[in-house]
């Protein structure tokens, strides 16, 4: 089956210049009525919130996976995988449930590839249990006494192999973390060690053998007490491949200890058609709202925008008479009417920066795969952000990223380098797989499927601004001489459609940034940017 997607033309104005952003509307697909417009916030980006009572997801926008969220009274707070990206592990707050803020980044020293975390709070503090992606794999845990830290040195549990980790407290007092694959191992009392041996505690309910998933998988368990049951929900079918193969499970329990009985309408989500607004919808939590409604916050790729990542959503459940809950949002394509009570604080942040302030570094900006001194490389001064050269291209200079997450957006920049540097923006997804253009002091050079190339000669110099259109996959760059009164079309064009984590791997997402190679220091001044 051919997938389909909708494809817009925007117009963009950044920096002085206007730029048409030719294209064609692709095939629509047929099934799915069109949802609205999404209100739009800094920088035009598109935001939850429709300002009419309702909501439309994503709720929290670009590659935000497995979402682990804390109820703390009035207050709310949300982190998600940070994968390679350092500081990273950033904590999101909200006073509603829709609108959400980026605070401070708990994890600053790299440690591995960061997958689905558990974000708890016991006796007055914060934990963080943080599976890692290395050599080997591992769990670690980090903790505070204030959400906005200082969070302790990672601590390694020493449990190899396993991952998705989830907090959990029993009818007795006792702490457990619950793994994926139906495992659990207790926990000390100050929840900073284990005691005893992994076991096996629970068998997942398992999908019809003709739906087409990615395998069974089962993964990112989630215990929740409500009334007098344990609840755990679990996803399985694989979190990428199929569209239709992420889903989410749920069983029951009297007690912490088991057994544990399946939810008799298994699954309660699962996209069923590639016509679907959203696509793998699975690793779920449950929260109570305000109101004393009850939601559930799970990930899901957009039709059409794997490239974006997993996104954030928000859907509300329903507690049905025989103590099971259903989701009530069905597909998550139209507005949802948002929970009452609470306050809206502004949603996200802009991406935006005039370097007149010190670098927001894990709330914002982020190294790839930084080295243990990464963030010694970077300063802010003159208003610019000076960055030391690292590496001979993006593959191994640890490029400073953003999350974007519009299906289209624009981005400049004005760059200077040393002699001997090299320097320029990027769409980067991996060491492996990126797109962007460079230029040292005689030529340009180009980035893509991760590969460099050189291009006609640089008729600018040392400094030049630089832009970037990502309409929809549809990639273009403009450079300028003159400060950006004028741009010039630089002849090389792409589609990106392709870089994502069905043709890569790694549960990335293609990111807007810049980078710095080769000899001396880069300086970038004025970095704008703008959703289309």
């Amino acid at each position: 089956m051919k997938l389909t997607r909708r494809q817009s033309i925007g117009t963009a104005l950044l920096g002085g210049g206007a730029l048409a952003l030719p294209g064609a509307d692709a095939a629509a697909a047929p099934a799915r009525k069109p949802a609205p417009d999404w209100k739009r916030g800094f920088d035009n980006q598109r935001i939850a919130d429709l300002g009419n009572g309702s909501f439309l997801n994503p709720l929290v926008s670009g590659d935000r996976a497995d979402p682990a969220i804390l109820k703390d009274g009035a207050d709310y707070y949300m982190t998600f995988s940070s994968f390679d990206s350092y500081p990273g592990l950033t904590i999101w707050h909200s006073r509603d449930l829709v609108n959400w803020q980026p605070r401070k980044a708990a994890l600053t020293r790299n440690i591995g590839s960061v997958w689905a975390v558990s974000l708890e709070k016991h006796d007055g503090r914060y934990f963080l249990y943080v599976p890692v992606k290395a050599k080997p794999n591992s769990i670690f845990v980090i903790w505070a006494d204030h959400i906005d830290g200082p969070w302790s040195e990672p601590i390694d549990l020493g449990l190899h192999g396993h991952i998705d980790p989830c907090h959990a407290v029993g009818e007795d007092g006792s702490r457990w973390l619950f793994l994926s694959g139906g495992d659990r191992i207790r926990l000390s009392a100050d929840g900073l060690s284990t005691v005893g041996e992994v076991e096996h505690v629970y068998d997942p309910w398992r999908y019809p053998d003709d739906w087409d998933v990615e395998g069974f998988s089962p993964e990112g368990p989630k215990i929740h007490r409500h009334s007098d049951w344990f609840y755990m929900i679990t996803a399985v079918g694989g979190t990428a491949g199929p569209p239709t193969g992420h889903m989410v499970i749920a069983a029951r329990s009297r007690s912490i200890h088991g057994p544990w009985e399946q939810y008799p309408r298994n699954p309660l989500v699962r996209t069923t058609s590639v016509d679907e607004k959203w696509w793998s919808r699975g690793h779920a939590s449950l929260v109570e709202a305000p109101d004393g409604s009850w939601w559930s916050v799970y990930h899901g790729f957009e039709n059409g925008f794997w490239t974006l990542g997993r996104q954030t959503l928000l859907d509300p459940i329903e507690w049905t008479r025989d103590g099971w809950f259903r989701m009530t949002g069905g597909d998550l394509s139209q507005p949802i009417r948002k929970p009452k009570g609470g306050n809206a604080l502004p949603h996200g942040q802009a991406l935006s920066d005039d370097f007149s302030k010190p670098l927001a570094l894990g709330r914002k900006w982020n190294f790839f795969k930084p080295g243990p001194d990464e963030s010694s490389r970077q300063r802010v001064e003159g208003g610019a952000l000076v960055l030391k050269a690292s590496g001979t291209a993006p593959s191994n200079s640890s490029p400073l990223l953003l999350i974007a997450g519009d299906q289209g957006y624009q981005f400049e920049c004005d760059i200077e380098i040393a002699p001997g540097g090299v320097a320029g923006l990027l769409l980067f997804y991996d060491e492996k797989l990126y797109a962007g253009l460079g230029f040292d002091e005689k030529r340009f050079v180009t980035h893509q499927y991760g590969i460099e190339r050189g291009r006609p000669a640089n008729p600018h110099g040392r400094r030049m601004k630089m832009r970037v259109t990502n309409n929809r996959h549809i990639v273009s760059f403009h450079t300028s001489g003159d400060g950006g009164q004028t741009w010039k079309r630089f002849d090389r064009g792409m589609e990106v459609s392709g870089y994502h984590h069905n043709v890569r791997g790694g549960f990335l997402m293609l990111r807007p940034g810049l980078y710095s190679a080769g000899e001396g220091e880069a300086k970038f001044r004025d970095f704008k940017f703008r959703a289309l």
